[in-house]
């Protein structure tokens, strides 16, 4: 594994005694949340492996559901952030289950409302650092760091004319890759830079003729 510096093997600052269980359960349900662009009404939370094992005992229940509601890893409302999810609507499911995971800390969210519906598969890979895998089915890698996610119609063009955009205002791209199920119908990019975004590079890139979603990643 590459670590970026040297609190990555330190460990984030949390509340909760493990920075799997615990940190990087917190960091997926908030980029799922960010994903999902509003705090879901509903959210069935599957766990897998080790997480379905010890969610309980680890508080990693409570850390999913804090990340939901956009605490941070040391927030110290984690500690009750099945109750505050309860007294805002937010119905939550918690369903372990048996399946074998490649990631051993493996955690699939369905976020719901009225109209809208988002599956995120997450894994927490250690020291509080985490993978989205898969949105919608769609397979990716996506760390949790500063990044933007476009949603797009799979035509000519598109890459470029969002790497073009990206280039004018001199944002370098650290890692990119693109999902798409067919050819043809929708895709994904994951974009990741090493500078700060501003709002308008943001707007700009949802002008873009067959983009049909853009998301900012902030940690």
């Amino acid at each position: 594994m590459n670590y970026r510096s040297a609190f990555d093997i330190i460990g984030p600052v949390m509340i909760g005694p493990s920075s799997s269980h615990t940190a990087g359960a917190a960091r997926i349900g908030r980029v799922a949340r960010t994903l999902f662009e509003k705090q879901p009404k509903k959210v069935i939370i599957s766990l897998y492996g080790s997480f379905a094992k010890t969610y309980k005992g680890h508080g990693t229940d409570r850390a999913l559901v804090a990340g939901l509601l956009d605490f941070d890893t040391f927030d110290e409302r984690i500690r009750n952030s099945l109750d505050i999810a309860e007294k805002l609507g937010m119905n939550v499911i918690f369903r372990p289950e048996h399946a074998v995971p490649e990631h051993p800390n493996t955690v699939k969210l369905t976020l719901m409302d009225d109209n809208n519906e988002m599956e995120i598969i997450g894994v927490s890979i250690g020291g509080g650092l985490i993978e989205i895998t898969e949105i919608n089915s769609f397979k990716l890698k996506l760390s949790g760091d500063p990044a933007i996610l476009v949603m797009h119609h799979d035509r000519f063009g598109i890459i470029s004319a969002v790497t073009s955009l990206l280039a004018t205002y001199k944002l370098n791209i650290g890692h990119m890759e693109v999902a798409r199920k067919e050819k043809g119908e929708m895709a994904i990019m994951v974009i990741e830079v090493d500078q700060k975004i501003e709002e308008k590079v943001i707007t700009e890139l949802k002008k873009i003729t067959h983009v049909t979603r853009v998301i900012q990643i902030v940690e």
